[in-house]
């Protein structure tokens, strides 16, 4: 392909490329950034498209894995509760549905956020739960605390995530 060709996938593709980017950053200027290093990045590996139709989903997994690795730097400061493989997979499968995925990722992190502002006593019982899928007992025995102060703050911290999850939506 030549710098024409080029320049109309930008103009065509630009739109697609900044609104991934902006629903997984959710700041304009860094979407900005993932956008124009997206089309760097393609344009380094443009002899490499065989199939011109496929076009605008490479550029989606070019734009998704920038603006995951963007944010996986931002978030080296406040450790991440999503699952690595996950962020990897996403957009790997070949149906396609990478706009689909990006709003689960999106939903993912709104969720870990809500979960992050959550008190710290409700939060700890609710991410033994989570991420070990410990029972009552076995968190209550690592927190040092009653099994049923375990199930009051799982049950306050389940309602508080509810409430929070439903003023997003």
């Amino acid at each position: 392909m030549d710098g024409i060709n080029f320049t109309n996938i930008y103009k065509q593709y630009y739109n697609r490329v900044y609104r991934i980017s902006l629903s997984i950053i959710k700041d304009p200027g860094f979407a900005e950034d993932i956008v124009q290093e997206t089309f760097i990045k393609a344009w380094r590996k443009v002899d490499s498209i065989q199939e011109e139709e496929k076009i605008g989903s490479w550029l989606s997994v070019i734009a998704k894995r920038t603006a995951i690795d963007m944010l996986r730097q931002v978030e080296n400061k406040h450790p991440a509760l999503l699952d690595e493989e996950y962020l990897m997979n996403i957009g790997d499968n070949s149906n396609g549905h990478v706009e689909k995925e990006v709003e689960i990722l999106f939903l993912t992190k709104e969720i870990n956020q809500c979960i992050r502002s959550l008190q710290p006593i409700y939060r700890d019982v609710l991410l033994l739960k989570i991420n070990y899928e410990l029972k009552g007992v076995e968190i209550a025995r690592r927190l040092n605390l009653a099994v049923p102060t375990v199930k009051t703050r799982m049950l306050r911290a389940r309602r508080q995530l509810q409430e929070m999850i439903t003023n997003i939506a």
